[in-house]
């Protein structure tokens, strides 16, 4: 029996911490203007399950509204501006969810997110990581249930439109 044998009903939710993954792929691949291609990106973490819900944490209010439409328009996302980092917010939104989804993929490598991985998973929830390998915390790795690394095919170069 292979894979396409096998169906696959796992519900998924990826959440972002939007300026944990920008500033891992502008620091690894050394460029101020690069971004994460999420048409590329999104497909390639959800795999064939079903996505439940996408949201993109970002502290600031200067959140492109342009990012926001491509989100919504493509997969139903949501943008959360945050007042200060996301770690909170992506926290408290994932235990709010946790009872609706089979598995949680959180974008980012930032190690805060240790206790929100072991209380998912403590109810039941798979939890992935998705980030840059070379700024993902180690104690993420281990915890994760599986990890995506988030690669330079996975970006873009973002070129402002000349005026």
């Amino acid at each position: 029996m292979s894979r396409e044998d096998v169906p696959i009903n796992q519900t998924v939710a990826i959440l972002v911490d939007g300026n944990n993954i920008e500033r891992s792929v502008q620091g690894v691949y050394n460029h101020p203007s690069i971004m994460i291609d999420f048409d590329h990106l999104i497909p390639r973490l959800v795999g064939g399950r079903s996505l439940n819900r996408l949201k993109y944490f970002r502290e600031g209010r200067s959140i492109s509204e342009k990012l926001a439409d491509r989100l919504h328009d493509r997969f139903y996302g949501t943008v959360v501006p945050c007042h200060k980092s996301a770690d909170i917010p992506l926290t408290i939104h994932a235990t709010q969810i946790a009872d609706k989804v089979d598995c949680i993929v959180i974008c980012s490598g930032d190690a805060d997110y240790v206790e929100l991985i072991r209380h998912l998973k403590s109810r039941g929830v798979r939890v992935e990581i998705a980030a840059v390998y070379e700024t993902t915390a180690q104690i993420l790795l281990s915890e994760c249930d599986y990890f995506h690394p988030v690669e330079r095919e996975d970006c873009f170069e973002y070129r402002a439109a000349r005026r």
